[in-house]
Formats: C-alpha cells, structure tokens, sequence
C-alpha cells in the first residue's frame, strides 16, 4: 500500500508538492475542478461553511495538454498522479439533472477519460450527486478543541431547494434566477448513474480508467429535495455487481461508510478490495454515524485504523490511501499542520502493519 495525498486544483503549486514529498507520499490525486474560483460569486445555501458555494467558470472540457501539464508538474516534484477526483459540473451538469444537452456533456466525458487513458492515469472519482457535500456545521469539535465538522439531522440548517444552475452547491450558470432544480427521487438518479455507466464503461475499459463512485456524504437518503443512491454498503454492492466490470469500482472513502447506519467498515474494505473494485481509500475517521457524526483526527474516531489497514492488507489491497477531511490544527497553517499528523500517522501505521 502507498501512502498518497489529495491536492485541490489551486493547490498544485510547487510548495504543496514539496510539503507532501516531505512528508513521505508518493502519490498525488489530483482535484482539477475549479471549487476555488475567484469569479462572481452567487449566493448559496452553503455560503454559511455547509458546503463548497463556489462559482465556477471552467465551461471547457479537459485537455490533453492541460492534464499532461500537471501530470508533468507532479512528477517533476517526484511524486506520481494516480487519480484525477471529481468531474468538473460545467461539464455534465446535465448527465446529472437529464437536461437538453445531456449526450454533449457524456460525449465530453468520455473525451476526459480517453484523455487519461493516453496518459497512462488508471483512476478517475466522481460523485453522482446533484446536492453534494452539504449541511455539516464547523467549529471547535475535535480533540482538543481542533476545527472540525459536523452533522446532524437534528441541528442542521433549514433544507432550501438547490436553485437553478447549480449541482453539488456550485454554479454553472450566472443566468439562472428564481427557480430550483426539481424534486428528484434517489431512483430517478439512480436510473440517470445507470444510462451514464452504460455510455462511459466501454470507454473507460476500452483507455484502461477506472471509474470510482464516491458515496453521498453525508449518507442521507435525502438532501435539499434530491435523492441520494449511494447511502448504504448494499447500495455499494448493488452499484458494483449491476455493471461487472473492472472499470466500475468505488472511490472508498472510509469515513463516509464509517458514517452509515449498521455499516461493518472492516467487512466492506474486505469484500470490496478482494473484488480488486477499490480505485483508491480516503482514510479519515469518525466519531458517531447518521444521524450525528463529527468527523474526528485519524487516530481518534470508533473505528480502529490498524484493524482497517490490515483489512486492507489481508484483502490483497495495494493502492493508495490518503488523508481526508482532517481537522484543522490550532497554529498559523492549521490545514497543514492537521495533514501533517495525518501523513506522519498513517506513514508508521502503513509500515507498522506491513511488517508485522
């Protein structure tokens, strides 16, 4: 197993490739979705820290000298690219909500993936989602009073409809005012994920990428009038055995599961890495399940990360894992500082289990 990082778009910088190859990653996967534009901003729901509430502006698909251009980057700092994360919404907006230019918009993803083909990147995330990541609450919540976030169904804000021109709480269209995005059923989207996996798998088989679905975080059945699919270890299961392909696997993110009802996450990493359908772990831990969670430093949640990492091992797993969703330490970079721990614990962990 290899110890990796994740690194939004505006942080791919030399500096933070610095910072992880001297904390001991290898691999980099890589957010080239524009979350951080610095464009008009609309206001949303999540301008309240609930969500991302960023515009974006990038309304031209990926291109081969774009990607190649930070696979460059990445490996001039001594680091690999193993995974791009997130198809950017201006460019499938519409595979999500069905709209008019839905066949365009799966044309020019399957355009991304050939991309990544020819570059020799196995792994590309996404998250079949129109409400996104959304309703956490921030604020001194870890240990020792460390920024962190939580949910609850009890405390959450007021739910307000998604307005229109918006997905996963970004914008892609400053000229929609005054509507939302109709109430959509978790079968209606499950329907609209089935007819995208059926148009993209064959490509994605065909360049060599594997597809991995993220679950719904938080894993609610319902967020903001929207249904969610991917909420339940058997919606996972069902997700991979309805399209028995190697190119169809998850994007395990070890803290959303953890975060599920009666979710034995040890059994799951078992299951799923001897199916050889994990692309790659976000490794984070939790306090609590639905319906309350606070996400928790990785050596202070309920579940037991060495447990986990020997699951992992003993499952054949050998790919990467990197830290996620760490809370932010109390200095002047606290990010850093809470990425830092992270790394360094997973770093001996990771070897710690491989020895013993």
């Amino acid at each position: 197993m290899r110890l990796g990082f994740g690194l939004y778009r505006h942080m791919l910088d030399e500096d933070n490739l610095a910072f992880a190859r001297q904390a001991g990653v290898s691999d980099i996967v890589a957010h080239v979705v524009d979350y951080f534009s610095e464009g008009p901003t609309v206001p949303a729901a999540s301008s309240t820290g609930l969500g991302w509430g960023f515009t974006d502006r990038c309304d031209k698909p990926w291109m081969l000298d774009e990607i190649a251009g930070i696979q460059k980057r990445v490996e001039s700092a001594g680091l690999r690219l193993h995974a791009i994360e997130n198809l950017d919404p201006a460019h499938w907006h519409d595979v999500l909500l069905d709209g008019p230019r839905r066949d365009e918009q799966v044309g020019a993803v399957q355009d991304c993936i050939r991309i990544l083909g020819e570059l020799g990147i196995e792994w590309l995330g996404y998250n079949f989602s129109l409400a996104g990541v959304w309703g956490h609450v921030r604020g001194p919540r870890a240990r020792g009073g460390a920024d962190s976030l939580a949910f609850s169904l009890d405390e959450m804000p007021e739910q307000t409809a998604i307005p229109a021109g918006q997905v996963w709480n970004m914008t892609y269209d400053l000229d929609s005012r005054g509507e939302f995005v109709p109430r959509t059923s978790a079968a209606e989207l499950w329907d609209r994920h089935q007819r995208f996996l059926a148009d993209v798998l064959p490509v994605a088989e065909r360049a060599g990428v594997k597809l991995c679905a993220h679950p719904d975080d938080p894993p609610v059945p319902e967020l903001r009038g929207t249904g969610r699919f991917l909420t339940s270890p058997a919606a996972m299961t069902q997700l991979l055995d309805t399209f028995d392909s190697d190119s169809n696997c998850l994007d395990f993110c070890q803290g959303t599961v953890s975060e599920m009802p009666d979710s034995d996450v040890y059994a799951l990493i078992d299951s799923f890495a001897r199916r050889g359908r994990i692309g790659y772990v976000h490794f984070r831990n939790v306090h609590g399940r639905i319906p309350a969670y606070t996400e928790a430093f990785v050596d202070d949640g309920y579940v037991d990360m060495f447990r986990a990492l020997r699951a992992y091992r003993d499952a054949g797993y050998d790919g990467v894992l990197i830290p996620d969703h760490t809370p932010h330490m109390t200095c002047g970079a606290g990010w850093h500082a809470g990425m830092a721990f992270a790394l360094g614990y997973m770093r001996a962990a990771l070897r710690a289990v491989e020895e013993d």
